[in-house]
């Protein structure tokens, strides 16, 4: 069975049988249990055309479901408006449902997590680690933003930020997890981009391409991650990287910055440097503060600290980091990197191996796990 397939179509799927009138949690079960059926039968029987037999089996059991709570003649009218045979409409639906599930009767972070859960198809945990909370609070703002859509009309779709942000961290599940979402990401950023004038939607796509100019040198051939100042420049996508810093700096030109375009400019000065040792980190710090001033993150502090510790010295970024609560993702990580660039080798192992212990995936856990065992080489020959 093609999961990715599956994947790719679900999206539209959903978006037709809303367009129709099912509101968005009976539409999404109905596209589940279409899914299940397609994962049953498929493998014996592949339909000559994918996206038209989901939709017609979802809409059947959409129709199943609402005649079963109801029998009033509204819902027995529905019947009439069943797909017809034949291929179903090739037109690209999903940048449509991610406005649609940022409706304004949901808070900006339940429209995010919603979108996230039913059209990015990234799990309850992974959305809970990218906003950091618990996955048993993530699971219940899931569930109360499914209860105040259901049965909204869908005639009021959401706001650009919104859709940003989802876009944003669909796309890092994609770069930094095990779910490949981080090229559906970036074509979609870029129907944005063709659609809307907004230079919040240039710097999202310019950060997206930057990133991704360097993804095929991130991980090494034995599945383990590579750090930023080890991977090999001259596999980066040079293409990939000036058409990003030519969007950048058409947004920044417009003089209304924002979080995005200030997050692509960093990764335009780590892009820009041809080696590790040529990066300009004073700059980086400076973009840091402009990223500190516009979100007020905790994540962008951490980053941060890193950059204050390569521009200003270790111990001024250890003190940089002292700031943030050592319960923030990855902050085990960076005050161990930092306690070896200070020489204190033994607090670094330490750290290195607790960090390995907390790291959100394997590779990360790999590359930590060997950190801590290369210090403790040198400390126990």
């Amino acid at each position: 069975m093609d999961e990715v397939l599956l994947r790719s179509l679900t999206p539209g799927v959903l978006a037709v049988l809303v367009r129709r009138g099912a509101d968005f949690a009976a539409a999404e079960d109905a596209v589940q249990e279409a899914l299940i059926e397609a994962v049953r039968l498929w493998p014996d029987d592949m339909p000559r055309d994918p996206k038209g037999w989901l939709v017609t089996v979802a809409w059947r059991r959409f129709l199943d479901a609402t005649r079963a709570d109801t029998a009033r003649r509204r819902r027995e009218d529905r019947v009439e408006e069943e797909p017809p045979p034949g291929p179903a409409p090739s037109a690209d639906d999903t940048l449509q449902l991610y406005f649609l599930c940022a409706h304004p009767s949901l808070t900006p972070s339940s429209a995010v997590a919603l979108t996230l859960r039913a059209v990015g198809g990234l799990t309850t945990r992974q959305i809970a680690e990218a906003y950091l909370v618990p996955e048993a609070t993530m699971a219940q703002r899931i569930s109360r933003a499914k209860r105040t859509v259901s049965g909204v009309r869908f005639d009021q779709p959401g706001d650009v930020a919104t859709v940003l942000r989802v876009l944003y961290l669909v796309f890092n599940e994609g770069y930094s997890g095990d779910v490949d979402l981080a090229a559906e990401s970036i074509r979609l950023t870029r129907q944005l981009a063709a659609a809307i004038d907004h230079p919040e939607v240039a710097g999202l796509l310019a950060l997206m391409l930057l990133h991704h100019a360097r993804h095929t040198t991130r991980i090494a051939p034995d599945g383990s991650l590579v750090p930023l100042a080890e991977q090999d420049r001259r596999r980066w996508d040079t293409r990939m990287i000036a058409e990003g810093v030519a969007i950048l700096q058409a947004a920044l030109a417009r003089d209304r910055l924002g979080e995005f375009q200030a997050q692509a400019a960093v990764a335009a000065l780590h892009a820009d440097a041809l080696t590790a040792e040529e990066t300009d980190w004073v700059q980086i710090v400076e973009w840091y503060d402009e990223l500190v001033r516009l979100t007020d993150s905790p994540v962008v502090r951490l980053n941060r600290a890193v950059a204050v510790g390569e521009a200003d010295g270790p111990r001024a970024g250890l003190a940089a980091l002292a700031a943030l609560h050592d319960t923030l993702p990855r902050h085990t990580a960076v005050a161990a990197y930092l306690h070896e660039r200070d020489g204190d080798l033994a607090t670094a192992a330490r750290l290195y191996a607790e960090a390995a212990h907390r790291a959100p995936n394997l590779a990360e856990r790999t590359h930590l796990t060997r950190q801590a065992a290369r210090l403790n080489a040198v400390l126990h020959p």
